[in-house]
């Protein structure tokens, strides 16, 4: 029989490679068919009612008043900020690097459980940060020089958008000692909602739904209900059974998947647009950034 601790790693590995696939699916429709805001207002308000209708016919459990400020900075930072930034991001920037900028999100974990959940700082861990820190910036900087789909805003809002989502994983860990997973992401949407409403409702209205093709629908369909909806229930189980640091180590996989249905695209289908973004420079920064994970994984006995 599964233990819990295996079908949480099952389920972060079904997550990611969700997220992977995200990359490409959500872009192809922004902004010629829907803009990012009104995308993540769709995003949030069918989840917030598939959340909470499992919450209200399974799970009877209420929360303390003392930990609504807790849910309230996760639904800011893991419902509502990230989503924002990410959907703005990816509409600027090559899905290549948004997946591969997305790679330092384990690092950033790593710094915010320092300060939050006082992790143990070693040697090991702060060569890791720089080296990955440095791969990072070092993409950010580089897309705003290359021809191709790259942007130095696009890239700066996905890496917001990983340090937004690193620490409501960070915050979302004290919350799950204590409630249930629906219990904790019903909570995290309805505020995430309630914060992205301003902002997206309008944008909604005012989109033309007359021009939506079925692709339209279908791609809108895949990023709530796996996007949204499975990746964010799988990733709330995992991290009742998981570290933080080991959660969002799941994150590599995300270039991995979007290098594939890139690959695909542009061999495939001939789409010379996404050729441009599959360079030597983005590979390696890849690596950086993954060599630095490596490093901070180690083991040390010795703390500075």
């Amino acid at each position: 029989m599964i233990n819990n601790t295996t079908k949480a790693h099952l389920a972060l590995l079904g997550a990611n490679t969700i997220y992977g696939a995200n990359y490409i699916i959500a872009k192809g429709i922004m902004p010629d068919k829907i803009g990012p805001s009104a995308f993540v207002f769709i995003r949030l308000s069918c989840c917030v009612i598939l959340f909470w209708i499992i919450k209200l016919l399974f799970v009877n459990e209420k929360v303390e008043k003392k930990d609504l400020f807790k849910l309230a900075l996760c639904g800011l930072f893991g419902g509502a900020l990230n989503q924002m930034l990410f959907f703005h991001g990816i509409n600027l920037t090559s899905p290549i690097d948004a997946s591969i900028i997305q790679t330092a999100t384990p690092v950033l974990v790593l710094i915010f459980s320092i300060l939050i959940l006082k992790e143990r700082i070693t040697k090991n861990k702060v060569i890791g940060i720089s080296l990955a820190g440095v791969g990072a910036i070092f993409l950010i900087l580089y897309g705003n020089k290359v021809q191709g789909t790259s942007s130095f805003l696009g890239n700066l809002f996905v890496f917001l958008n990983a340090c937004s989502y690193g620490l409501y994983l960070v915050i979302a860990k004290t919350l799950m000692k204590k409630y249930n997973a629906i219990t904790v992401i019903s909570w995290i949407f309805l505020f995430g909602f309630l914060y992205a409403f301003p902002f997206g409702v309008n944008d909604f209205l005012s989109t033309d739904f007359k021009e939506f093709t079925v692709n339209t629908y279908l791609t809108i369909a895949y990023v709530v209900l796996f996007t949204t909806f499975l990746a964010y229930l799988f990733n709330i189980y995992a991290l009742k059974h998981l570290a933080p640091s080991v959660t969002s180590s799941y994150v590599y996989l995300q270039p991995v998947v979007s290098f594939i249905m890139v690959s695909a695209l542009a061999y495939i289908f001939m789409q010379e647009e996404y050729a441009q973004d599959i360079n030597l420079i983005k590979i390696l920064s890849c690596v950086v950034v993954a060599s630095g994970v490596y490093i901070i994984s180690k083991p040390e006995k010795k703390s500075i």
